[in-house]
């Protein structure tokens, strides 16, 4: 049998321990309240700003002349005098005498012509007498009808005959004569020479090559698409050409003459020929744009109006995403005039003053809320609390 000692041990152990537990459990801090935390997506936006815009198309090409001639000798001959200005690279100027050939055996065909001129003439002369001759003596016979030959009128027209053909000769001689010096037909720019002094030429012998200095020509390649973009298929537009000169970039002033009317089977290119005036600067005091030089073009288009530009990754199926004036998420339909590179020039669907929002969204569904970066307040940690002072009281001895 159990004494009371077995009975009341355990019980005031127990005791002892819940009290334990009770007494440390109220020594414990409560747990602090933690802010509730703030989803809401931060977003970055760009105001949308409509503005007038002019299109412009984008080239390539390289320079060349507007006219190219290759000089041919067309007479034969030596060749006995070459201008200094007559070698590679030099400028003459139009009529200038570039080289001769030697014109003697010219000068006496001539002197031949002349001289047949000058029988045929006589000739003529007399055979116009026989004739008046004739006609007096056939007054006379009043029982005859005269004949032309009777008139001498096929002699008189065979003198006459003659005459022309002397008359031709003496054509042929002075254009003969003329041939043996070699002129420049226009100003040019010598591409080549191939000839020397004392050199022998016949007819069709190459003399050399010029190239038109009053006007400089470029081929720009277009895509059939970025015709749309022109006003008249770019006809009468003007061009800005950049290209490379002493080692810096600078620009000249050209106008669209024409196109070349056809696709190129190769390219699938349509081709737009610009002219740009007096590009060696002889007439004015224009930077020179040198034949064969590289230059990019921008060609003016038509007018846009009053349009925005936006980045090209930020429309999906023709929509972009918008920030509205509750700081909800909005979808705005637009329409999209251009695409050029990364950014895509739009019309409408947008408004002037609008947060397009440029940052990307894990989640979007219309209508979310959404916040700026300055909308958010950085949450504080709250100050750490004192620890409690101990006060103990100090009894005095009575």
């Amino acid at each position: 049998m159990a004494t009371k000692k077995q009975i009341f041990l355990p019980i005031l152990v127990l005791g002892l321990g819940i009290g334990a537990f009770v007494g440390i459990s109220a020594l414990k801090k409560p747990p602090e309240e933690k802010p509730a935390l703030d989803t809401t997506p931060l977003v970055s936006v760009e105001k949308i700003q409509f503005k007038p815009m002019t299109f412009s198309v984008s080239s390539y090409g390289v320079v060349s002349s507007k006219y190219n001639t290759n000089l041919v000798s067309q007479v034969n001959g030596e060749i006995t005098y070459l201008s200094d200005k007559f070698v590679k690279g030099g400028f003459v100027n139009a009529g200038e005498i570039l080289a001769k050939i030697d014109a003697s055996d010219y000068e006496s065909d001539l002197l031949d012509a002349q001289a047949n001129i000058a029988s045929a003439q006589a000739a003529l002369v007399q055979e116009k007498a026989n004739a008046k001759v004739a006609e007096r003596e056939w007054a006379n016979i009043s029982n005859g009808t005269p004949t032309d030959l009777s008139l001498r009128k096929p002699q008189l027209a065979q003198e006459i005959a003659k005459l022309k053909s002397a008359e031709a000769g003496l054509h042929r001689a002075q254009r003969n004569l003329e041939r043996t010096i070699i002129r420049a037909p226009y100003d040019s720019l010598i591409a080549s020479r191939d000839i020397g002094l004392g050199s022998y030429v016949s007819k069709g012998t190459s003399i050399g090559s010029l190239l038109n200095t009053d006007v400089a020509e470029v081929r720009l390649p277009l895509a059939d698409k970025e015709i749309q973009y022109l006003e008249e298929k770019g006809l009468n537009a003007s061009v800005t050409l950049v290209g490379n000169f002493a080692g810096n970039k600078h620009q000249w002033k050209g106008t669209i003459v024409r196109s070349e009317g056809v696709v190129d089977s190769k390219s699938r290119m349509t081709y737009l020929v610009a002219e740009i005036a007096d590009p060696y600067g002889l007439k004015s005091d224009k930077r020179e744009l040198r034949y064969g030089t590289y230059v990019t073009a921008t060609i003016n288009g038509s007018n846009a109006g009053d349009v925005t530009i936006v980045p090209r990754h930020l429309i999906v199926n023709s929509k972009v995403a918008i920030m509205d004036e509750q700081k909800t998420l909005r979808y705005k339909d637009v329409t999209m005039l251009r695409q050029d590179g990364s950014k895509v020039v739009i019309s409408d669907g947008l408004e002037d003053g609008m947060l397009l929002i440029t940052s990307a969204l894990d989640y979007p569904i219309e209508g979310m809320k959404l916040a700026l970066p300055e909308d958010k307040v950085l949450q504080k940690e709250p100050a750490s609390t004192e620890p409690e002072q101990t006060t103990i009281a100090m009894g005095s001895e009575d």
